[in-house]
């Protein structure tokens, strides 16, 4: 559907446990196109990246005087942990920096320095919550604003270049301006019509009020010089904004903690508002099958190509904290039916800055929620989200306890990983397979190709991994297609996890049912992870 261009071979990095993920950039010679989430990111060096609650801008080179993006983001000490450990989900958060990378293309990116250290804040001294931040040129002083969540207030820190060093320049305390002396979560958008730029931002407790405020100099200070409510509604969070063919959307998401949900706009002709549907965020179409790829929105940046404009979502993916997965950044293309933006949930894509181009990668992923992450609980669920089924799956009860959010005999579908799991298999959950009294089940997901990511015709490898007890009569993974099905049997018990795939799955016009059928005894369990569809 897009106008293909030639990739550029993908280097990986083995990481422990036998994973191997590939990087996001790895060689100022021969640079990589492809963004690769559900992996850990590296700089065009081979180091890893580490930039979560941030935002990118594009300012000019302090050295060359050319346009240059710049990255920022905090660096957390879990995040080195985690990386190096995915099986351990942390609790705690130390700050460390925040970082600044460059980048021409957006995609290939390279380190540059803690442009705010834990000195410049008194870190040691103080050791509270720094995070979700974002910069701004101030042109009234020609110079460059760090905003950030300090503790209880919003924090400015200012610098000559975009390169740093920021030092602090201010403590504001909104009790006055919105009632809280915090914001709940909080990102600068820069308004490309008019190079203003905003902190966005939601009321400190309950989160169930969104603001918007510009920045600038009032006496002599740097200071947010109005304060703007847009919304009033169901709390939310990671509240961020973006432009696109000329109007502006407010995003955010649910009030998840470090948990992924549904991804959430609003639409305006004007930045101030009023942003529609009136103080009732709709689901962006796309998020509802996996959590918006399993993040939080973290922040937009919008694309003026050559040849079409792409508006760039960047989640959050706090997995240090969550255990929900590898990689911290996931980012994607947004499409647009009209006003109505569009959800491209994509594991590997193609991203030609120049021109505002983008194709889906041939290491692209189709199953949606195959690493079962999404689902923040036990399902069913009788709590916030109340749920009865696993985000993006169908599981039809042939025969064994009916799924209940309230029946104590229903089936339970997913399993909380050990320790000794998440060394073998990537994040906190898995599907899980079993019941009190014997049980048929059919367990499945639909792929199709939609407006915008197509789902080309060919051969394709469906693939898991899976361990499971003795008591199964028939436990078999399947791919249906244009009347077509393969099959693959591994009802015999394993201990251990264990790979297995089905290879040269013809799947033909854009569609595929892909799955699991189950036929057991009483106590029988089998547990799968990372079920993954990848085109051959």
């Amino acid at each position: 559907m897009y106008k293909q261009f030639k990739l550029v071979k993908l280097y990986t990095e083995a990481l422990v446990f036998g994973l191997f993920v590939l990087s996001f950039g790895f060689s100022s010679c021969a640079q990589n196109k492809t963004i690769t989430n559900d992996s850990f990111w590296n700089t065009i060096d081979g180091e890893p990246i580490y930039s979560q609650g941030g935002g990118v801008f594009q300012f000019n080179n302090p050295q060359s005087g050319k346009p240059t993006y710049y990255w920022y983001g905090v660096h957390y000490k879990e995040a080195e942990t985690y990386r190096n450990d995915p099986s351990v989900t942390l609790e705690n958060n130390h700050f460390q920096g925040v970082t600044c990378y460059s980048s021409t293309d957006l995609v290939n990116w390279k380190f540059e320095k803690h442009v705010l250290t834990p000195e410049a804040v008194g870190y040691e001294e103080n050791p509270t919550w720094l995070g979700r931040m974002g910069v701004a040129y101030v042109p009234e002083i020609n110079q460059y604003a760090l905003l950030i969540q300090h503790g209880k207030n919003v924090m400015i820190a200012l610098a000559d270049s975009p390169l740093g060093d920021f030092i602090v320049h201010r403590h504001i305390d909104m009790t006055d301006r919105i009632g809280t002396p915090n914001t709940g979560d909080q990102t600068v958008f820069t308004d490309p019509a008019t190079g203003k730029s905003y902190l966005v931002y939601s009321y400190g407790q309950g989160r169930n009020k969104i603001y918007l405020s510009e920045i600038g100099i009032r006496d002599g200070k740097v200071d947010l010089l109005d304060c703007v409510e847009v919304f009033r509604g169901a709390s939310r969070e990671g509240n961020c904004m973006f432009t696109y063919n000329g109007k502006y959307y407010m995003a955010a998401s649910n009030i998840y903690g470090w948990d992924s949900s549904f991804a959430y706009y609003l639409v305006a002709d004007n930045i101030y508002g009023p942003y529609l549907p009136t103080n009732e965020m709709k689901i962006m179409p796309g998020s509802e099958a996996d959590y918006a790829h399993i993040t939080q929105t973290g922040f937009f940046y919008t694309i003026a190509g050559s040849q079409q404009e792409t508006v760039l979502y960047c989640g959050d993916r706090w997995a240090e904290f969550a255990g929900n997965g590898l990689g911290y950044n996931q980012w994607f293309p947004i499409s647009f039916e009209g006003e109505t933006p569009h959800f491209n949930s994509l594991s590997a894509w193609n991203l030609d800055e120049q021109t505002g181009n983008w194709t889906v990668a041939k290491t692209n992923n189709y199953v949606k929620n195959g690493s079962f992450e999404a689902d923040r609980r036990y399902i069913p669920s009788n709590n916030k989200p109340v749920q009865e089924q696993l985000l993006g799956w169908s599981t039809e009860i042939l025969k064994g306890n009916s799924i209940s959010t309230t029946d104590p005999n229903s089936p339970v579908l997913n399993y909380f990983n050990t320790e000794a799991d998440r060394k073998q298999v990537v994040g906190e959950k898995s599907l899980y397979i079993s019941d009190a009294i014997p049980f048929e089940r059919l367990i499945s997901q639909e792929i199709t190709a939609t407006p915008y990511v197509d789902l080309p015709d060919g051969n394709y490898t469906l693939s898991a991994k899976i361990k499971n007890t003795e008591g199964f009569l028939k436990l078999q993974l399947f791919a249906t297609s244009a009347g077509s099905t393969r099959t693959l049997d591994f009802k015999a018990a394993t201990a251990e996890w264990t790979s297995i795939s089905l290879s040269n799955i013809n799947i033909q016009n854009g569609s595929v049912t892909i799955g699991f059928e189950v036929k057991a005894q009483a106590g029988a369990e089998a547990i799968i992870d990372e079920v993954a569809l990848i085109r051959e």
